[in-house]
């Protein structure tokens, strides 16, 4: 399970999904798994927030990613936190290296064996060439996106495609932990 921690971010948000720090990510991936399949590593990619001392806003990012890091870390969910960055750029967020990450750890399991089926929540398109790749090596891409704003590019090159609705997702949603 790779996930592009951004992307799924913002497609939640799109559909109204409120609580995404305490999503049940975990209880995603064996429902997207299926009873038929096991899920052997989740992995979840995200361009980590820095903050200087007076940066408001920056400071409450690293706190609720702090939050998000030891939901997602935890037991429960059993994930995988894969850092990139961010850079922030005339006063916007840019992420940096999360894309190249889940390219790279793709390939390495593809080509050293460790999965049959990556199943892929990201609409990246700069994943492509990788997926390709995977394919070439006799591996499939199950690319994960949303109905709402799916990723033709994916759709084209994955052996497979789900397209999840707010109805797929809410069950997942729960309220914050104190």
């Amino acid at each position: 399970m790779y996930i592009d921690g951004s992307n799924l971010y913002h497609k939640l948000k799109e559909i109204d999904i409120k609580n995404i720090i305490y999503f049940q990510y975990g209880n995603l991936a064996g429902w997207l798994a299926g009873e038929n399949r096991l899920v052997i590593a989740k992995r979840y990619y995200v361009g980590a927030v820095r903050a200087r001392e007076r940066d408001k806003k920056p400071i409450k990012m690293q706190e609720n990613q702090v939050r998000l890091f030891n939901h997602l870390g935890s037991k429960s969910e059993g994930y995988s936190i894969q850092r990139g960055y961010l850079m922030k750029n005339d006063g916007v967020f840019h992420e940096k290296g999360v894309d190249v990450k889940i390219a790279v750890d793709l390939l390495v399991g593809a080509y050293e064996n460790m999965y049959d089926t990556a199943i892929l929540i990201s609409s990246d398109t700069d994943l492509i060439p990788a997926i390709q790749k995977v394919r070439q090596l006799k591996k499939d891409v199950e690319y994960i996106g949303f109905s709402h704003k799916p990723s033709y590019g994916l759709i084209k090159n994955a052996t497979e495609t789900r397209l999840l609705t707010k109805n797929d997702v809410q069950k997942f949603e729960c309220l914050p932990k104190k």
